[in-house]
């Protein structure tokens, strides 16, 4: 296989455990420097009105994050289209542009508003036990 193969397979990995709501899986996709900023509307494509919401990965803390979520929503559909995948020259960097249509159902009231819907970009870093993610945008409508 190639890098880029093996970087749509992380992707594949991440879109996997969101759909079957698995967090040992969506876990195994981070990088243990994962930061994840996120935009405060899906229009605001300037960084400097992006904030961060779980600071730099802890598999606990993050793993209690995505446990509540899975408890509370259920997931309507997951859809994602790579876009793109470019790897660095060297083979260990690269990064996977991705269009997201997320849709989550709140299990108490049956709200649909928690929809993470947009084009995200995907920093990948390439680790001995494989491609593990450093960064992610959050969802953006360009």
């Amino acid at each position: 296989m190639s890098a880029e193969d093996d970087v749509r397979a992380a992707v594949d990995r991440e879109t996997s455990a969101w759909d079957t709501q698995d967090v040992d899986l969506l876990l195994s996709v981070f990088h243990p420097d994962m930061v994840w900023p996120w935009p405060r509307t899906y229009t605001s494509v300037d960084p400097a009105d992006w904030r961060l919401v779980l600071g730099r990965f802890d598999a606990d803390r993050w793993r209690t994050v995505y446990e509540e979520l899975f408890a509370n929503y259920e997931l309507v559909h997951n859809r994602r289209n790579v876009e793109k995948i470019e790897v660095s020259a060297e083979g260990d960097g690269a990064f996977a542009v991705v269009d997201i249509d997320t849709l989550w159902r709140e299990r108490a009231t049956g709200d649909e508003s928690n929809h993470w819907l947009g084009r995200t970009c995907k920093v990948y870093a390439l680790m001995p036990d494989g491609w593990k993610m450093t960064m992610q945008t959050g969802a953006l409508q360009y």
